[in-house]
Parts: C-alpha cells; structure tokens; sequence
C-alpha cells in the first residue's frame, strides 16, 4: 500500500487543514456514494465531502490533491472486486478502542454516502439490506474493547465484514466505467 495514502498520512492532511473528519469518514462516505450507485467520474464527490465534513467550505489544494489519490485509488479497488478494497483504518499497532473507533466513522461515512445515492433500499437485493442494517448497527456500538486475543479477532471479523459487505453493494448497485461511457453520448 501507498504510504501516502494510509490513514496516517490521510488523517494528518484533514486535520492540518482543519477538516472535521478523519481517513476513515471520508473513505467511509467516498465507497458509500460509489457502493450506492454514483458514477465513477462524478465529479461531484468533493462537494459532497466538503459539505458534509469541511462546513462547505472547498478543500485546500493538499486536500484536494490528497483526495483525488484516495479516490481514484478506491475506484481502482472497488473495480477489481473480490478483497482488493483498502479501508482507510489505523494499522494494527494502534490500540483497539482507536481502530474500533476509526471502523465505526468509517461505517458511519458509508452509510451517509450511500444514502445520498440509494434512497430506494425497497429494489435492492435481500442482502444489501441485511448490510445496510448490519452497518446501522455496527454505527452504534459504543463498547470499549479489551486489548485481547479475542478482542482482535473480533474486530478483524467485523472488518472484513464490513468489506465484503461493501464489495456486495458495489456489485449490485455500483457503476462499472462502462455504465460511465454509456451515458455520455457517442459522436458518429
């Protein structure tokens, strides 16, 4: 992985620029508007995010620059499908009340994209919803953890959850870039 683009790197960036969010909302909000079905060229993503973590405001050109990283980084992820998904998490020196912390923003930031994109869960699949409502409820668990064996595998369970979880939304509702090229009209 791109050292530049861990949640490190990332969430240093957010907060020298004063942005009220760390990695993992942002990358949790950038799948959600993909995993819910926004075209992978939208362009509209960085208003999305600034309004919804940066008071309106547009980001800083590093920020920027940061983002379109992460964002293109996520499309390419998210397209290859099976476990190539990165979620923008502390490492696994971080204490575990932190990482579990960072899931839950990142859970949270889905859910908020997602819902910008799929306000309709009546068409999707039965699992899709089951996700969803895995996710609201992963959204709220406020336990404090032990800094156990069983702990750690416990976490490490709900994470890659959370990923396959993510990875089934995509391919159900995300855009591939064909779908992209489809809707732009073709010069003959």
């Amino acid at each position: 992985m791109d050292r530049q683009l861990d949640y490190d790197n990332v969430t240093n960036v957010l907060f020298q620029h004063s942005v009220n969010a760390d990695a993992a909302e942002i990358h949790g909000i950038m799948c959600g508007m993909l995993c819910g079905g926004m075209s992978l060229t939208d362009q509209k993503w960085q208003s999305v995010l600034a309004d919804t973590t940066n008071q309106g405001e547009p980001f800083s050109q590093a920020v920027s620059f940061k983002l379109e990283q992460l964002y293109s980084q996520t499309c390419e992820q998210l397209l290859e499908g099976e476990f190539s998904l990165q979620m923008m998490l502390p490492d696994d020196q971080t204490p575990i009340n932190d990482r579990g912390v960072a899931l839950i923003n990142w859970v949270q930031g889905f859910m908020l994209g997602f819902g910008l994109h799929q306000q309709d869960l009546m068409q999707c699949s039965a699992d899709v919803k089951e996700a969803i409502n895995d996710f609201s409820d992963i959204s709220r668990m406020e336990e404090p953890m032990d800094a156990d064996e069983e702990s750690e595998k416990a976490l490490y369970e709900v994470v890659e959850y959370v990923k396959v979880s993510a990875l089934l939304c995509f391919s159900e509702l995300g855009r591939s870039l064909l779908d992209d090229q489809k809707d732009s009209p073709s010069v003959h």
